[in-house]
């Protein structure tokens, strides 16, 4: 098993979104970042921990736990000329763009960024770089069992 943390913006996709879903389970559509997809499609699984955190909001951070429940699958607005996340060079025969299914298992407490740049235990962790922006990023074992213990 691995563990990511996945970014979302409160105004595209928030933890009441999450919870709001059938099943709690959501595609995690529209990622348009080609490492980003190439963790989803090459190296997240069925059972994979995630954190959910929300970004570009007055305080960004962890709010929930989830779980890789499908693996990576075409990502269906690639096709959709109406979607913005549109691409006129994808085609069913040859997708460029993939997405998971996540389930949330639960809301968390808010671990504001600046909770998280506190402890020298995640200093290394990849959310936390100077210049990291992207929207998905592994999390290593050792920092994922800390996060817990301060849920």
């Amino acid at each position: 098993m691995r563990y990511w943390l996945m970014k979302s913006e409160p105004y595209e996709f928030s933890i009441e979104d999450f919870l709001a879903q059938p099943n709690q389970t959501i595609a995690w559509e529209g990622v348009r970042n080609y490492q980003s997809r190439n963790f989803m499609r090459n190296q997240m699984s069925v059972g994979d921990s995630v954190f959910f955190y929300q970004s570009c909001c007055k305080d960004p951070g962890i709010l929930g736990i989830a779980r890789v429940s499908k693996p990576a699958y075409p990502d269906a607005t690639q096709f959709n000329p109406a979607s913005k996340y549109f691409d006129p060079k994808a085609s069913p025969h040859n997708p460029r763009w993939f997405n998971v299914e996540l389930t949330l298992v639960q809301r968390t407490r808010l671990v504001p960024i600046k909770e998280l740049r506190r402890y020298p235990e995640l200093q290394k962790m990849r959310v936390l770089q100077t210049g990291n922006r992207l929207s998905i990023t592994p999390v290593d074992p050792a920092e994922w069992q800390f996060i817990l213990t301060i849920l």
